[in-house]
């Protein structure tokens, strides 16, 4: 596999009916079954959520759950699109092992989820002797208009949480990183949401300015693996 690749878990093709309570997505199966599947992504899936669009599920490796299938997949018109949320920490942890990402490369050590700030979690804590430990914020980016790539799709006071926390972090000697994982494959350019959040888009320039770092990434993604594939400009002006 390529270096910084994810493989996919077993995927199973059907179609999208619906999303709704946020969480649930009614796939029908090739064969005709119609199943609920767990939708792991908490936004409005804005552009990437059309009835009747292709969509590939995960069967759940937990028997006792309720939802036997995860939604991870969906086919739009002009790139498929990860659906699955808890994929980029995993992605951009493989990616920092693997040397893919230039400006995170030479750290030794990497934890995941490590307890910071305020009653919060820094998704990767790099450290390495003789450099400053870096904070490294993940979002998953699926929202793309006109090939420009968009967060938040939804209002969203915990990423302005953390913004504030990749903030102070910076009066603590640390390095502090934004990156926007960008799930799919049609946009040039990353830039915030202001029509959806003003205050995000707000807080993340004034982070910026101060000194927290601002990466995005786009991927590259087929049916068996994704990774990685180039960094976009981020648009903060």
């Amino acid at each position: 596999m390529d270096k910084g690749a994810l493989p996919w878990p077993k995927l199973i093709q059907g179609t999208l009916l619906r999303r709704y309570k946020r969480f649930i997505a009614d796939v029908e199966l090739e064969d005709g079954t119609v199943v609920s599947a767990h939708c792991p992504n908490s936004g409005r899936m804005t552009g990437c959520s059309d009835p009747g669009s292709p969509v590939w599920i995960s069967p759940a490796s937990n028997p006792k759950r309720k939802l036997k299938y995860t939604l991870e997949m969906i086919k739009m018109p002009d790139s498929l699109v990860g659906i699955n949320t808890g994929v980029p920490n995993k992605l951009v942890a493989k990616a920092i092992e693997d040397q893919v990402i230039p400006e995170l490369s030479g750290y030794g050590g990497l934890r995941m989820e490590v307890p910071y700030g305020a009653n919060s979690r820094v998704d990767i804590m790099l450290s390495e002797e003789g450099r400053r430990d870096c904070l490294v914020e993940v979002k998953n980016c699926t929202l793309v208009e006109d090939r420009r790539a968009m967060f938040p799709d939804a209002v969203t006071a915990r990423g302005l949480k953390h913004l504030e926390e990749l903030e102070k972090a910076l009066s603590q000697n640390k390095r502090s990183v934004m990156f926007f994982l960008i799930q799919r494959m049609d946009a040039d350019v990353f830039a915030p949401a202001d029509h959806i959040d003003p205050a995000y888009g707000a807080a993340l320039r004034r982070v910026c300015t101060n000194g927290v770092e601002a990466l995005a990434w786009d991927v590259d993604m087929d049916l068996h693996s994704l990774r990685l594939n180039r960094p976009l400009p981020c648009d903060l002006s």
